[in-house]
């Protein structure tokens, strides 16, 4: 058995099991401050030794950013986060002095990526983008079964873009304002609106999928002719809005104007939706963790 986190900005999943439809046990934490919450994982790893579970390593798909070069003195640690608190923890240390065996660490987009690659919507291509749209907006480009990472780990949600026509509202990011996250994801709806996404009346609604339909569009033109992957799976709360995936596909295809004329770019299955929902995160840390008893690299 493996164990795995989800290391979510408001939430904690932690799970034992093999993947999405092998999952033995489960538990959610809220996230609190760094000690408290990192402290209550470790606890419910620790308690299921204790009752004989035997686990053979850990993945965690963490909120970041984070630095996943193994060689950086900061390695396993957040790196810069507007969550108060969080700057500068290291998520993994407390794991791995608690547990003591393998740990693969990667964004929690990464992990999620994995596991649509592994077992969900990209499982037939060997390239491919996925995009988590929620109260942040993040995005991981898988290749082969690898995730592309360098200097840092990508941040697809803060690309800078084009603004719609007639549109002065300001982002709500606080580093960059109007970029991907600032202007498309969960917190830009709620302050254009007044509302979350999903209590919105129907014509706010509409618009609201028209606006982050817009953006994420813009956004995929960008990210499409810089890595070209097969498919861009679409994930996160905010992909569940009524009609989002469709109007995407149509923005896209508006907004690549033909160039270079592809015809999978026209395709229904090149912008699909995520086929493993809520489960990808903690599927994903399972399979980070099955890549830990390999040694292999995510």
């Amino acid at each position: 058995m493996h164990a795995g986190v989800e290391a979510g900005g408001t939430k904690f999943v932690c799970v034992i099991g093999r993947g999405p439809d092998e999952i033995v046990a489960t538990h959610r934490i809220e996230v609190t401050e760094p000690g408290p919450t990192i402290g209550a994982a470790v606890r419910f790893f620790e308690e299921a030794v204790a009752a004989r579970q035997t686990i053979d390593a850990l993945g965690i798909g963490s909120f970041g950013p984070v630095e996943l070069r193994p060689d950086h003195p900061a390695y396993g640690s957040i790196t810069i986060t507007p969550k108060a608190g969080w700057s500068g923890v290291d998520v993994v240390g407390p794991f791995r002095a608690a547990l003591g065996i393998p740990i693969a660490f990667e964004t929690d987009v990464n992990a999620a990526a994995l596991a649509e690659g592994r077992w969900g919507a990209a499982r037939d291509v060997r390239s491919f983008v996925y995009l988590t749209l929620g109260t942040g907006i993040g995005g991981g480009a898988v290749v082969d079964g690898h995730v592309v990472h360098g200097l840092v780990h990508p941040e697809m949600g803060h690309v800078p873009l084009p603004r719609r026509p007639g549109d002065t509202f300001a982002g709500v990011c606080p580093f960059h304002g109007d970029c991907l996250e600032g202007m498309a994801s969960g917190p830009a709806i709620a302050a254009r609106f007044g509302r979350r996404a999903e209590t919105l009346e129907a014509a706010d609604r509409d618009e609201a999928v028209e606006v982050v339909a817009y953006y994420l569009a813009a956004a995929l033109r960008a990210i499409v002719f810089t890595l070209a992957p097969e498919r861009v799976v679409l994930g996160g709360g905010l992909s569940q809005l009524p009609g989002l995936v469709v109007r995407v596909r149509r923005a896209f295809a508006r907004q690549v104007a033909n160039y270079p004329a592809l015809p999978e770019h026209q395709d229904a299955r090149f912008v699909v939706p995520a086929a493993l929902g809520q489960s990808a995160g903690p599927a994903g840390a399972l399979l980070l963790a099955e890549l830990a008893t390999t040694g292999e690299a995510p």
